[in-house]
C-alpha cells in the first residue's frame, strides 16, 4: 500500500521537471527517491512503520476528526 500523502508533482511554482518527482503533502515539500521507495513501500520498506514522516503525523487525521465531532462539525478532509 502507498502511503496516502505521496503525490507526484511534474511541477512547482515556475519550474516545470521533465519526469514527476515524489512530493510529501504532510511535509509540504519533495522528498528523495530513497524516501519515495518507503513511501511506496519498495524492498521491504512500509511507510507506516519505516517513515518518521508518517509516523509523527499518523494520529493527526484521528484527533482532527475527534475534535470535529466534538464540535458538531464535519471532519475536515486533508
Amino acid at each position: 500500500m502507498t502511503c496516502p500523502h505521496l503525490e507526484y508533482r511534474d511541477r512547482a511554482d515556475d519550474r516545470r521537471f521533465d519526469e514527476a518527482r515524489a512530493y510529501c503533502t504532510v511535509a509540504d515539500r519533495f522528498v528523495q527517491p530513497l524516501r519515495a521507495d518507503i513511501c511506496n513501500d519498495r524492498y521491504d520498506l512500509e511507510h507506516d512503520r519505516h517513515c518518521e514522516i508518517f509516523l509523527e503525523h499518523a494520529g493527526d487525521e484521528d484527533r482532527d476528526e475527534e475534535n470535529d465531532a466534538d464540535d458538531g462539525t464535519e471532519a475536515t478532509e486533508r
